[in-house]
């Protein structure tokens, strides 16, 4: 019997792996694995999705107007050239759709976020890895990368799960050294995170530039993981396209209720930033007083090296961590096997974590 033969490369293309929800004896651990807010979404945004349920039988506004007529009011963006998406996910995923075919070549990080691969494996085109330097994108080993079949370049900025950022300076460096038929996608999920001065979420280069695209997300400052919205903004053409083959109504009636709502409520997103602002420093400082290495991050996520001096590793701590009721991110199959990715938690979480990798690295001494 002939089965039905999906397209041949997606064979080697790896399914994503979410953060655990779950694990070990602890019925409630502390989901330490996904970059979540710990203060969750603002209570207006789960009263406006709440005041919303009841229409559940009517399909939400295919074109997310509303929403886009918020975001274009708060960032002073042109409406028409805004774009919203299930998550910025899917709307990184429609740029390798449109723009690469098979034999095409797609350039993201080798720590860069798994999405990149995915999408260009996707679409048949060949992810180019490049290396990084110290965990950190490098500019002139990606451009250095680009090929005559080059359609896409992703680049997160924070990275994750590193946590590192280039400058604004550097951004546009690599944007002004790439041809102009290639799509330069600034990933900004983690932007509202950043005080570095020299830091450019890509909104200026998005607006002038007819070969970028920025994208951001609601799940991680605004606590709306769970809601799926996400948004991008770019030259009309790449908007134009993405719209095309997007999905009709690709954005719950739910999450543009809560979305705007969330929008609209910034002092709770300046507590989530304040909350992150004292906790992901007092955290970096703990770890290192360990003898660990965390990577100086701006995201609400530390990267944990765990050097080879310590009698150690990170996939046993991981063990023992999941065990005492807290879930990291260990990332062995993106060559980070000796690393674990920390979310930065609630002030029981943060000091409690801490305390359970001491006492995991106090019995390996």
């Amino acid at each position: 019997m002939v089965k039905p033969r999906a397209n041949s490369w997606l064979d080697d293309l790896v399914a994503y792996v979410p953060g655990r929800h779950g694990g070990g004896a602890h019925a409630n651990p502390a989901r330490l694995a996904s970059n979540e807010t710990p203060l969750g979404p603002s209570p207006k945004a789960v009263d406006a999705a709440r005041n919303v349920l009841s229409g559940m039988n009517r399909y939400a506004d295919g074109g997310a107007n509303q929403l886009r007529d918020a975001l274009s009011a708060h960032y002073g963006l042109e409406k028409e050239r805004l774009v919203c998406g299930t998550g910025s996910d899917e709307l990184l995923q429609l740029v390798a759709r449109a723009y690469a075919a098979p034999g095409d070549e797609i350039i993201h990080t080798e720590y860069g976020f798994m999405v990149y691969g995915i999408s260009a494996r996707a679409a048949g085109a060949v992810p180019v890895v490049v290396e990084e330097k110290d965990y950190t994108a490098d500019v002139d080993a990606i451009l250095n990368a680009v090929t005559g079949k080059t359609r896409v370049v992703y680049l997160a900025n924070p990275n994750n799960p590193t946590g590192t950022i280039l400058s604004g300076a550097e951004i546009s460096r690599l944007h002004q050294g790439l041809p102009e038929h290639v799509i330069f996608v600034i990933d900004g999920a983690y932007a509202e995170y950043v005080d570095q001065p020299d830091y450019d979420a890509g909104l200026s280069l998005a607006r002038t530039a007819p070969n970028v695209l920025m994208t951001r997300t609601f799940s991680k400052i605004y606590g709306l993981a769970a809601e799926r919205v996400g948004w991008a903004y770019g030259a009309q053409d790449i908007i134009d396209v993405l719209n095309k083959i997007r999905g009709p109504f690709n954005v719950t009636g739910v999450g543009q209720a809560a979305a705007l709502a969330a929008l609209e409520d910034q002092p709770w997103m300046n507590q989530a930033k304040a909350h992150n602002d004292h906790w992901r420093p007092w955290l970096h400082a703990q770890l290192q007083t360990m003898g660990l290495n965390p990577i100086d991050s701006a995201g609400n996520f530390i990267l944990i090296e765990f050097p080879d001096s310590l009698d150690a590793s990170a996939a046993d701590a991981n063990i023992y961590l999941t065990e005492q009721g807290y879930l990291l991110r260990h990332l062995p199959g993106m060559g980070l096997g000796n690393c674990l990715r920390l979310s930065v938690g609630t002030e029981d979480e943060n000091k409690g974590v801490i305390k359970a990798l001491s006492q995991f690295l106090g019995s390996n001494s």
